[in-house]
């Protein structure tokens, strides 16, 4: 073969140039000596010379002087070394980057939350997870089940934490802990002498909710909850979201109900009672269709952070047969 300078288009690789002959034309290079080149690749010398000989036919040009004390470049392989060593550095980054990606430890996690952050196990989980992989980013939506179910069964978002324990058809779900609901009262209410309320104090109470996820829920289960008492609740909407529905409380509005995870959230005037033998399990819930190893990674720990908190739990009292969201 003659040797010429590489054109432009060669040093464009054909897709027939395996990964192996760049390696040996690259350490050919770098030890002067096909046989030095096997030995630091672990291979037998006739390997070496047979892959760089089919490497210089599929591209039409001599890569190296051949003589008796090794090799030296030629004007088309110093050319074409460049490129060479760029081709194996791209995929020996993009193979570490889909290593890194496939172990969890690169990506994003999109998050459905109905429950505070606060405190309590969603606060314990996410800072554990950003603490052991700081280059996942976690996007957090909030909104109500049935929006995050949906977007759960497009691959819009990876998990919802939502509240109950029932199964749902097309879903894979795991229960994972459970939370104490609270009665939220002015500071000034008669109840606030009690270290625990019942529900039947409260049937006289009026009550109210927000227009806004999760206020349907709790107003379904206010109902359940004191039409077992043979008393049907008063239940004033109130057109605020989350964040106002509480100073409503301290005003005198109406008493509320909400999970435990919530009352790490101090409202001036506000006063928290837990109600007796009432418990509100959560769960989380994905798509089985859903390969995102980070999401899996996320799972993982929810379900090993589960089991200890559940281990150091003795009695959970009666769940809720329902599925209501208290998270408010």
């Amino acid at each position: 073969m003659c040797e010429v300078p590489l054109s432009p288009s060669l040093t464009q690789m054909p897709n027939a140039i395996a990964l192996r002959h760049l390696r040996y034309f690259v350490a050919a290079t770098e030890e002067g000596s096909f046989r030095k080149a096997a030995l630091s690749l672990s291979v037998q010398e006739s390997s070496v010379s047979r892959r760089i000989r089919n490497l210089e036919d599929q591209i039409g040009a001599s890569l190296f002087h051949r003589h008796s004390s090794g090799v030296a470049l030629t004007v088309a392989g110093e050319r074409f070394l460049p490129a060479a060593r760029k081709a194996l550095r791209t995929l020996t980054e993009g193979t570490r980057d889909i290593q890194v990606i496939a172990r969890g430890d690169l990506g994003s996690v999109r998050i459905g939350i109905f429950s505070s952050l606060a405190s309590g196990f969603l606060a314990d989980l996410f800072q554990a997870y950003g603490t052991n992989h700081v280059q996942v980013r976690m996007d957090f939506i909030d909104g109500s089940p049935a929006d995050h179910l949906s977007a759960i069964r497009r691959l819009e978002i990876d998990v919802a934490f939502l509240t109950g324990t029932s199964k749902r058809p097309d879903y894979d779900s795991a229960e994972l802990w459970s939370e104490k609901v609270f009665v939220a009262l002015p500071e000034h209410h008669h109840l606030t002498a009690k270290t625990e309320v019942k529900w039947t104090d409260l049937t006289d109470s009026t009550f109210i909710v927000s227009d806004a996820p999760p206020g349907q829920e709790i107003h379904d289960f206010l109902v359940m909850r004191l039409a077992e008492l043979g008393h049907h609740p008063q239940i004033e909407p109130q057109r605020v979201g989350r964040d106002n529905l509480l100073p409503l409380v301290a005003f005198g509005r109406g008493l509320t109900v909400t999970s435990e995870s919530t009352t790490a959230a101090c409202f001036p005037g506000v006063a928290y009672r837990p109600i007796q033998g009432e418990r509100l399990p959560f769960c989380a819930v994905w798509s089985p269709r859903n390969d995102n190893p980070a999401f899996r990674r996320l799972l993982s720990l929810a379900k090993h952070l589960s089991k200890s908190k559940i281990s150091r739990q003795t009695n959970f009292g009666a769940w809720p047969s329902q599925n209501p969201g208290l998270s408010q």
